[in-house]
């Protein structure tokens, strides 16, 4: 087992990591949409956060040696269902290997968020 850390993506606002490599599959923790430079949410629309999240997502996969091209699940947790059309339109510009998902409404994220997504990776 390998922890994967960068910092350019958000450090970890907790007791876990960034990413675990083991047996050849990245299992990514949740990312929100901060800005790694400024340890804050910079933006304010779903769209400005969707694309922090992916960026952030982007930069733990590179870390790990791995991209979205070998993205096997994510899970992505939004605020508000009613930002899916959004979300997808967004999504499919990062992860164009459609790999499986789940996307739900959950009632808070952490630093009053509107998304997060983890995702699992093969190497």
């Amino acid at each position: 087992m390998k922890v994967i850390s960068t910092d350019k993506a958000p450090k970890a606002i907790g007791p876990y990591s960034q990413a675990i490599e083991a047996n050849g599959f990245i299992y990514a923790s949740g990312q929100i949409p901060v800005n790694p430079a400024t340890g804050s949410i910079d933006g304010k629309t779903i769209e400005e956060q969707a694309h922090q999240c992916f960026k952030n997502i982007s930069e733990v996969l590179k870390a790990a040696g791995s991209g979205f091209d070998k993205v096997i699940k994510a899970t992505v947790f939004v605020k508000d269902i009613k930002d899916f059309a959004v979300i997808n339109e967004i999504y499919a510009t990062y992860f164009i290997s459609k790999p499986a998902r789940s996307l739900v409404e959950v009632s808070n994220l952490p630093k009053g968020a509107l998304i997060e997504t983890e995702v699992i990776a093969i190497k």
